[in-house]
């Protein structure tokens, strides 16, 4: 198979949902039904928002040139930066212009993939501040997965019996509650009626999203946990969720072998992108039009270039693919059942390095553990991969990202089924639970499912 693929290409694949072409573009866009008129509140936002930008646009002139938008957007860009590096500096007048000019170029970079941050080697075990364990008698099921808001101070963690619990990562206590709800009507969602399988937020945390295994996608307000939207079109349980960073645009992927591409600005269906045979089991998105995604047992990943209408294709584990997660815009990395983290870059179609048997083997049946759970602290050398060995491991990349080495491991007994870094990197957060966040092909019964919060320090 090509390594490249357009749309017109075709595939002898038979899938009924694919008729035979490898990324279809939906032309009939469906516009779902307006979201109900009601005012949504969120946190004010200490960085730089669409929101901020969107109050700015509105206010000015029908008649303001495109020349004219982009200097005056750039000015209030300049001046936010200014504020920002204010109060790091403890409100002193006079900002270091030195400290803008490297913010910005940061920011590009980050923006364009090409962002590395190498802070691996100041972390270690023996600066850990210990953990704090969550949990709540609403929330008894395997926990799934979980998301931070993107000032650190909120958890949200959804788990198989269909609850979403609201955590303040400071106090470690709940701070509101989406129940299991069976009946409901669509014009009065108060709660969930399945599993939740996938969580999203995004970036400036006025949308959450949540994917069912019912195959919905419900949308709340993360501030006030109202409903908002309700998203229909797959066919089979929503196996994951997430936003294009700093924007409204939500990816979501099933097991019924698509991705789809949804505005929240205009709350409405964009795009499906066909190509996987076998359930999409997991996905993950920066800032770019792109979206990675790994279908499970027909070992590949894909990068979805959505306005390019093409995908790349990779090929490199042996068993199913369950996760993938980015370093940045031009590196990933990889976990399945065969028990490897495959370090990949996007011009390669093979990994340029595999950790084999990073967990350890099973003594019960002399196979590798899976690797169930990745986490990476974007743009940087660190990352985090969670089994069912007992133990959360971190790592830290090699120069240009070619390489990886064992940093330290923390004890964490059960099947880790989803990871997290606060954005600051001083918090990394684990939902723990007696199975597998896709199936119960194995149950460890002394497990109590619950969340654990490690509190990192650098040196």
């Amino acid at each position: 198979m090509s390594f490249f693929i357009r749309g017109k290409n075709k595939v002898n694949v038979n899938n009924k949902r694919t008729k035979n072409k490898t990324f279809e573009h939906n032309k009939k866009k469906k516009k779902i039904e307006e979201t109900k008129d009601e005012e949504i509140t969120s946190s004010e936002d200490e960085g730089i928002t669409l929101e901020t930008e969107k109050q700015f646009s509105d206010s000015e002139d029908e008649n303001e040139t495109a020349q004219d938008k982009k200097l005056r957007l750039a000015k209030i860009y300049l001046q936010e930066l200014e504020r920002l590096e204010k109060e790091k500096l403890c409100n002193e007048d006079e900002v270091d212009k030195s400290l803008i000019s490297k913010r910005l170029k940061d920011d590009y970079l980050k923006e364009t993939g090409k962002f590395k941050s190498f802070i691996a080697d100041q972390y270690s075990d023996d600066k850990l501040e210990g953990f704090d364990v969550i949990k709540c008698r609403e929330q008894t099921g395997t926990v799934t997965c979980i998301c931070v808001s993107s000032d650190n101070k909120y958890l949200f963690s959804g788990s198989k019996d269909g609850i979403i619990v609201k955590w303040n990562i400071e106090t470690k206590r709940k701070e509101g509650v989406l129940p299991f709800v069976k009946h409901q009507t669509p014009e009065n969602v108060t709660g969930h009626n399945s599993k939740i399988m996938s969580i999203a937020i995004s970036t400036d945390d006025l949308y959450l999203a949540i994917g069912e295994e019912s195959s919905n996608i419900q949308i709340w307000n993360p501030s006030t946990l109202k409903h908002i939207k309700t998203f229909k079109g797959h066919s089979k349980s929503i196996t994951g969720v997430g936003f294009k960073k700093n924007s409204h645009i939500l990816y979501s992927c099933s097991a019924d072998r698509s991705v789809k591409v949804w505005n929240l600005g205009e709350m409405m269906y964009v795009e499906t992108l066909f190509g996987h045979q076998d359930n999409i089991t997991s996905l993950d998105a920066l800032y770019k039009d792109r979206v990675i995604t790994s279908g499970s047992r027909d070992g590949t990943l894909r990068i979805w270039k959505i306005t390019e209408e093409s995908q790349l294709v990779y090929n490199g584990h042996s068993g199913s693919i369950d996760i993938v997660k980015l370093i940045n815009e031009e590196c990933f990395i990889s976990g399945g059942e065969d028990g490897q983290i495959c370090l990949w870059s996007c011009m390669k179609k093979k990994p340029v390095f595999v950790i084999k048997d990073a967990h350890g083997i099973d003594p019960t049946n002399g196979q590798a553990n899976w690797i169930c759970s990745i986490a990476t602290l974007t743009n940087t050398d660190l990352f985090a991969t969670g089994s069912c060995n007992g133990f959360v491991k971190l790592w830290k990349l090699g120069e240009n990202f070619r390489s990886a080495q064992f940093l330290f491991e923390i004890p964490v007994v059960g099947f880790i089924n989803s990871l997290v870094f606060t954005l600051d990197g001083t918090k990394l957060i684990a939902s723990c639970g007696r199975d597998h966040r896709l199936g119960r092909w194995r149950t460890i019964k002394e497990v109590k499912n619950n969340i654990k919060i490690f509190s990192l320090k650098r040196k």
